[in-house]
């Protein structure tokens, strides 16, 4: 661990302050040069080799995640949260460890950094508004919560944005996918079939359609529509759009049902909802049911079995019957992708691909076309003809394992 979340703990906020300050009144930037100007100026008591990891620490605490840009830093990183200052988790991919050797100078420096990077994201955090969630300057996704809201302490927790979106050979490398399986996903994206992934809380939901997205053909435009702006699909024309919560009045506010209304006025040849969580769901169905095909977006489920019940219940939010919801389900959704998080290991793996039908009273339920597993491959199911059936009506042919025919 590098002396950011060391020498970093044993700086005064005092000294953090004076060279804020002493920056401030000459007008400079946060640099390191400068701010090992500013340090020197404060002839605090450290030797050579201290004062370099001081000037590093200082510039993190100023403008970077303080002990936590080491962290932040590594490629293998995916989430780091923050209980109190002594206990900071990380996760490599592999399920939370602690971080050993990082930790804050007491509470209220973790409470610093949490509002210092939501100011940074144009959020307020503060003893009116005491929980904030937004996305930071290079993608990261911020979650912060404020005492008494907080038991404690300020709890924080930063969701790293790749710089780029895994393709689906990486993560067929990385073990989420099986051979059969990448073939498949394939396979749906090229015959245009509208389709959700579905997983829990950190299952890589927004990871696979990010790289999903990147099999769209090159001349087709995609509009995503997103609460806070996590997709970044390899492709040449994307237009993204971002909800925007209310101001200090209460004004201002944009959600994501009126940014996918906009959405279809962009002339989309893929219309994607980041994440499907609210009445956003019944202007996707209309959308999905109007001739957009090949739209797609991401929803929380237990199972892929569930998501009919929980597309449901988000329609109830739009003053959608339970039956208008079953009858816009079955004809706008061809397919659910679903995901889990392996417990013990931590691995995120694609576990099943599930088709739309009808029960014998008209609702909406899904059917297993292929099971995934890193040992037999992609495994057919029920669903499977049904699945090679819409396929085929696109000109995409299916094997048994997934792949082209």
């Amino acid at each position: 661990m590098s002396g950011a979340g060391t020498i970093g703990s044993r700086q005064p906020a005092a000294l953090v302050d004076a060279v804020r300050l002493r920056l401030a009144e000459l007008g400079a930037e946060p640099t390191t040069a400068s701010v090992a100007a500013a340090l020197r100026a404060e002839r605090p008591p450290l030797g050579g080799s201290e004062v370099l990891e001081a000037v590093h620490a200082l510039r993190a605490e100023m403008i970077g995640a303080g002990p936590l840009d080491a962290l932040l830093a590594d490629h293998e990183v995916t989430d780091v949260l923050v209980n109190a200052p002594d206990e900071v988790w990380v996760d490599r991919g592999a399920g939370l460890t602690r971080a050993v050797g990082v930790r804050f100078p007491d509470a209220a420096a973790v409470r610093r950094l949490a509002q210092r990077l939501a100011t940074a994201a144009g959020r307020r955090l503060d003893d009116a508004r005491p929980w904030t969630d937004a996305r930071l300057p290079d993608g990261t996704r911020l979650h912060a919560v404020l005492p008494p809201i907080a038991v404690g302490c300020t709890h924080v927790s930063l969701r790293v944005a790749r710089p780029r979106a895994f393709t689906l050979d990486e993560l067929t490398e990385a073990g989420a996918l099986p051979q059969g399986g990448a073939r498949l996903l394939g396979a749906l994206v090229r015959a245009r079939l509208s389709f959700l992934v579905s997983g829990g809380t950190g299952s890589g939901k927004t990871t696979l359609l990010a790289a999903l997205l990147g099999l769209v053909d090159p001349g087709e435009r995609i509009v995503l529509a997103e609460d806070s702006a996590e997709l970044r699909p390899d492709h040449l024309h994307v237009v993204r759009l971002e909800a925007r919560p209310p101001n200090q009045e209460g004004l201002g506010r944009i959600d994501l049902r009126e940014l996918v209304r906009q959405a279809l006025r962009m002339r989309p040849d893929r219309l994607v909802v980041g994440e499907v969580r609210g009445p956003e769901v019944l202007d996707l169905l209309t959308a999905l049911n109007t001739g957009h095909e090949g739209g797609c977006g991401t929803v929380h489920a237990n199972t892929a079995a569930d998501v009919p019940a929980r597309l449901e219940a988000l329609g109830s939010m739009a003053g959608l019957d339970r039956a208008a919801l079953h009858s816009q389900l079955c004809s706008a959704l061809d397919a659910v992708v679903h995901l889990v998080r392996e417990p013990g290991t931590g691995r995120r793996r694609v576990a099943e691909v599930r088709v739309l039908g009808r029960d014998t009273a008209g609702f909406a339920v899904t059917a297993p076309a292929a099971v995934l597993s890193p040992e037999r491959g992609c495994v057919p199911g029920p669903g499977w003809q049904h699945l090679v059936a819409r396929c085929a009506a696109r000109g995409v042919e299916l094997r048994g394992d997934g792949g082209p025919g």
